[in-house]
């Protein structure tokens, strides 16, 4: 197939388009180039435009000549502060909106959508009195370094594996629009009668993440520290718990999509299945740098949530899903792997 590629030039969407590649794809990479996504922009083995998402006119000629898209575009991470919502409601959510609009035009009727694991908010939690619940996490319990949310009972909870039919609560601006960009896909399912993947992205890290941004994830944070010589701080207690998959492994998830077509909507979780806490990231990062002995700092920062861990049944039921490279192995790669070098001022 022919397939646009929007983001294609990012930390994700390039290892995408280097997977689609190599299993006999053609790629057409549409990319903002967005400095806070990207850093410097290593070279590209694929057709590239440089081009907004929300611009009909760019997407229509591209839209044309294509079977298929991979929507990775978006603008990612917790954000800086409340000025960036009117920025992330423009890349995500007009962005997909544009985009399915020229689709229906041309004619193009499949999707695999980049969502993320932060539509489920706060995880998924059991009461050992109440069962599934609604957890909270209460600014008194996290000044006073008890961490765990609490069921209405008051009792505290335990995390459990999150499933795809798990209640979306979005906690953050950035949650919100991943959650429009789902509606507004699913909503053009059912009108035009197209096929949607979305793929509920987990933790993602790997080779060719950018490097000392605002937006940057977790990973990139402590590569950076210990790369400056510098303990990684980690917040809470370092027992908040993630699921880590590495970027090749989303690259194939997405490869797969892209060749399971079915009308409608279907949301998946891509993740390894394997749980981890932020402190084992830290310290396994440090151990693989021989880098300072990260340091646990306690707070927590406005709207991290405490828990978030997912079922990989379905993924593997629905696509034959299954992530391929272990915790251990794909962080000691990552903490020698290139990063994308921060954009500066001249």
């Amino acid at each position: 197939m022919r397939v646009l590629i929007t983001g294609g030039a990012g930390f994700i969407g390039s290892h995408v388009a280097d997977e689609l590649t190599a299993q006999g794809h053609e790629c057409v990479v549409l990319d903002a180039l967005l400095p806070q996504a990207h850093g410097t922009v290593p070279s590209l083995e694929h057709e590239l435009v440089v081009g907004d998402v929300t611009d009909a006119a760019a997407l229509g000629p591209l839209l044309s000549t294509v079977d298929a898209v991979c929507h990775q575009a978006a603008m990612v991470g917790h954000g800086v502060d409340p000025f960036d919502a009117p920025s992330y409601a423009r890349h995500n959510d007009l962005g997909t909106a544009v985009l399915l609009a020229e689709m229906h035009r041309a004619g193009v009727s499949r999707l695999v959508l980049a969502s993320s694991m932060v539509v489920y908010g706060e995880g998924r939690y059991r009461c050992l009195s109440h069962g599934i619940v609604r957890a909270e996490r209460t600014a008194g319990d996290v000044a006073a370094g008890m961490y765990e949310p609490r069921c209405f009972c008051g009792d505290f909870v335990v995390s459990e594996l999150v499933p795809e039919d798990a209640p979306l609560e979005p906690r953050s601006t950035y949650a919100a629009t991943k959650l429009a960009q789902e509606h507004l896909a699913l909503a053009w399912a059912r009108q035009t009668g197209g096929s949607v993947w979305a793929l509920r992205y987990h933790n993602v890290y790997g080779p060719r993440m950018p490097r000392d941004t605002p937006y940057a994830g977790v990973a990139s944070i402590f590569r950076s520290a210990l790369q400056n010589g510098v303990a990684p701080r980690v917040m809470e207690d370092g027992r908040q718990r993630r699921d880590f998959v590495h970027v090749t492994d989303v690259a194939r998830a997405n490869a797969l999509a892209l060749a399971s077509p079915r009308p409608g909507f279907e949301a998946v979780n891509v993740c390894s299945g394997t749980p981890h806490t932020i402190g084992d990231l830290a310290f396994a990062l440090a151990d693989a740098c021989d880098g300072p002995t990260p340091e646990i700092v306690g707070g927590a920062r406005a709207g991290d949530v405490r828990h978030v861990v997912a079922s990989p049944a379905k993924a593997l039921d629905v696509l034959g899903f299954e992530a391929r490279v272990g915790f251990e192995e794909g962080v000691r790669e990552f903490a020698f792997a290139s990063q994308r070098e921060p954009v500066t001022s001249s």
